[in-house]
């Protein structure tokens, strides 16, 4: 059956009623889908527990559970997701989540494919918690989950050298320090080292949607060498971004070698530009990121002593920082350890 002929002529209300709709439709059709995945979690969670309980009371060996899976595979044979595999990912999801009710937890409103991620590719429950809250809470992809996972954001985020507690008001000082990482990995880029920094700026425009998740949330990016006029001299600067949970510009100005004093100088002058001639009267102050490929910890925090702008350092590399094999690590004494020797615990 062919589709009635469009009206020549539609009333001025037709065009927001259709858009209200559609939103509404897409809205449900969200939290349909969101209903679906609770459910299927919470059940996956119920079997897990009963696996479980069933282990410790009968000491199951593990030819129980292949016989459960083809039963449960014959009963439902229109339901997937009872494989062997998955039910011991099962066992192990409600081993690592025996708090209930399991569906008011991120990992209770999460994909299972993010879940298994999880389980997998960390072992101490607190990070799993971590990065199950930033996954909801920033809706990340189950490869982005993986990258972030794999790059340790848990340890980069926050640690940029800033000024930004003399500079900007407690509450955007703290937002902003978050924001702000050390280092910042782009290990999709493919260039030769020692790397240029016009190679680095353009590598970055051919991965934007990969340099903005890397950079965080509520950045936008809005351009790469944006000019500023200056009296008679035009000036650029090498990446501009938007923060809308700040709600102001973020001037990156990129470098191929080790921090230097005078670049905070420069960075500065930008900041001021910026200001000056894209600062809305809402927006607050423009924050400047330098990322080098190495900095003294003490010759940056001396260059940004008696700076009035809100301008931070970090460290930029292709791949994640070195990491001590998993062997290595459980014997190794821990920042905990240390700190409850010398009395700080």
């Amino acid at each position: 059956m062919s589709p009635s002929p469009r009206p020549s002529r539609l009333p001025a209300g037709y065009a927001p009623l259709l858009a209200d709709l559609k939103t509404r439709v897409r809205s449900a059709q969200l939290r349909a889908a969101l209903s679906v995945n609770r459910e299927m979690i919470q059940l996956y969670w119920d079997v897990g527990r009963s696996i479980l309980a069933a282990r410790r009371q009968e000491r199951w060996g593990t030819g129980v559970v292949e016989q459960l899976s083809r039963d449960l595979v014959a009963e439902f044979p229109e339901v997937r997701g009872f494989s062997v595999s998955n039910l011991k990912y099962m066992a192990a999801f409600a081993e690592a989540w025996p708090a209930t009710p399991i569906g008011q937890q991120p990992v209770g409103q999460l994909p299972w494919g993010h879940n298994i991620l999880l389980l997998t590719k960390l072992r101490e429950s607190g990070l799993r918690e971590w990065y199950a809250r930033k996954a909801l809470e920033h809706g990340w992809s189950r490869s982005i989950l993986e990258l972030q996972i794999e790059t340790r954001l848990h340890e980069r985020e926050g640690k940029a050298l800033t000024n930004f507690s003399r500079t900007l008001p407690p509450g955007q000082s703290d937002l902003a320090q978050r924001l702000l990482k050390d280092p910042y990995t782009f290990e999709f880029l493919t260039i030769e080292e020692p790397a240029r920094e016009r190679a680095l700026e353009l590598g970055l425009m051919d991965h934007v949607q990969k340099l903005v998740m890397e950079m965080g949330k509520g950045f936008a990016f809005v351009g790469r060498q944006v000019p500023f006029q200056v009296g008679e001299r035009e000036f650029r600067v090498d990446l501009l971004f938007y923060n809308f949970l700040l709600r102001c510009f973020l001037v990156v100005d990129l470098k191929a070698r080790p921090f230097e004093p005078e670049f905070a100088g420069k960075l500065n002058f930008y900041l001021s530009a910026v200001d000056a001639q894209m600062r809305q009267k809402d927006d607050a102050p423009t924050i400047g990121l330098l990322l080098t490929r190495g900095r003294d910890r003490l010759v940056v925090e001396y260059a940004l002593r008696n700076l009035s702008s809100p301008l931070g350092v970090a460290e930029w590399a292709t791949t994640a920082p070195a990491r001590l094999p998993e062997k290595l690590r459980e014997v190794l004494p821990t920042t905990e350890h240390f700190n409850s020797v010398r009395g700080e615990g």
